[in-house]
């Protein structure tokens, strides 16, 4: 299936109440860039109608403007391979294309082709995401990406030390995207690519570390679960939503039983550490 790509300019601000409102209407990725903001959504869920009210609430807030394109199967290889640089994050892991150069100087090298999929690492959830894998133990863990998208967070894991990855991820294309890096990166052998969202754990022991960066509203409603498939006295990482949204998710994973630890931001986003 195909999706659409939402461009919006707005003043910082205004940008952060929109990812907001659009998440609340299916939006599930969010990209920052130095105008504003591009969302993301399957095409058949796309409804320009929902658009255009969001909008009209905050007219003559600053400058905003918006627009859409439709992204295909097609064409996505030569979009991302036009704009994807090679990219270092903690001065430790470098991230690149199989067409880049190889960094031998730094600790870690995660190569990505992303097809349709997204976390090249150069957004910076799943930046955050890595920066705080660096600081925790993966030695013989046994490891949940939900949302894993490329696979980038999945095979950080078993970089870092991990003896299985089970990464989930609710489009078929993410799935195949997943499992195709993991062999790119010599690590299929540790790493299960599984269609599906928080059902497809069902029958799945507890894990030792959860890898979980998603969106506010997925987080929220499977709280409850993660708390479920996370083993006691282990971690959990988060991250996909704002700053302003950390004390929504706080309480929510005290509720089931999740303790937090601490937290890493960048640019507004925010990825934070949990225990059980």
């Amino acid at each position: 299936m195909d999706f659409v790509e939402l461009r919006v300019q707005a003043p910082r601000e205004l940008a952060d109440i929109l990812v907001a409102e659009l998440a609340e209407v299916g939006y599930n990725t969010f990209e920052d860039n130095d105008e504003g903001f591009c969302a993301y959504i399957d095409e058949d869920q796309f409804a320009p109608d929902a658009v255009a009210e969001i909008m009209s609430r905050y007219e003559g807030i600053g400058e905003l403007t918006h627009e859409h394109r439709v992204i295909t199967r097609q064409n996505w290889n030569a979009e991302w391979e036009k704009n994807f640089e090679p990219l270092v994050i903690a001065d430790k892991v470098s991230v690149r294309a199989p067409f880049h150069e190889a960094r031998p100087d730094l600790e870690y090298e995660i190569v990505i082709m992303p097809r349709m999929s997204f976390g090249t690492g150069h957004h910076d959830t799943t930046a955050l995401m890595i920066t705080n894998q660096l600081d925790i133990n993966h030695q013989g863990k046994r490891v949940l990406d939900m949302g894993c998208g490329t696979g980038i967070l999945a095979i950080m894991a078993v970089h870092l030390g991990a003896n299985y990855v089970l990464a989930v991820d609710v489009e078929p294309w993410t799935a195949e995207n997943a499992a195709d890096n993991a062999l790119e990166n010599n690590v299929q052998d540790k790493v299960e690519a599984r269609l599906g969202d928080i059902t497809a754990l069902e029958g799945e022991e507890p894990f030792d570390i959860i890898l979980a960066n998603i969106n506010r509203n997925v987080l929220l409603e499977d709280m409850g679960a993660y708390g479920q498939y996370l083993k006691p006295n282990c971690p959990i990482l988060f991250s996909g939503f704002y700053e302003e949204d950390l004390p929504l998710i706080r309480e929510a994973a005290e509720r089931h039983g999740l303790r937090y630890e601490n937290h890493r931001t960048q640019n507004h986003w925010v990825s934070a550490v949990f225990y059980k």
